[in-house]
C-alpha cells in the first residue's frame, strides 16, 4: 500500500508551486512529469522514469482491450476522394 501525503499549494511568483513533504522522496532539482486528470486528481514521477512508468502503464492493458472497439461512437463511412476542409465537420 502506498502513503499518502498532504501538500500545500501556494503561489511563487506569477505560476502556483506546490509544497511537498520530504517523504515523497523527491530532491531539489529533479525533473518530473504531471499528468493532470478529467476528475481534477494528478499524478507525478521523476521524470528519469518516464519510460519504466510508460512500460508499466503498457502491460496493464488486457490482450483483449477495446478488441470490439469502443462502443460509444458511430461512425459512418468516409469519402477520402475529397480535399482537406477548414472548420467544423458538417
Amino acid at each position: 500500500m502506498s502513503n499518502e501525503y498532504r501538500a500545500k499549494v501556494f503561489k511563487s511568483g506569477n505560476s502556483m508551486a506546490l509544497r511537498l513533504p520530504k517523504g515523497v522522496g523527491l530532491s531539489e532539482g529533479d525533473d518530473v512529469t504531471l499528468v493532470t486528470h478529467g476528475d481534477g486528481s494528478c499524478t507525478f514521477w521523476r521524470h528519469s522514469n518516464a519510460a519504466t512508468v510508460l512500460d508499466s502503464l503498457y502491460g496493464a492493458f488486457s490482450p483483449g482491450f477495446m478488441a470490439d472497439g469502443r462502443g460509444d461512437i458511430e461512425q459512418g463511412e468516409r469519402d477520402w476522394s475529397v480535399g482537406p476542409t477548414r472548420g467544423a465537420a458538417a
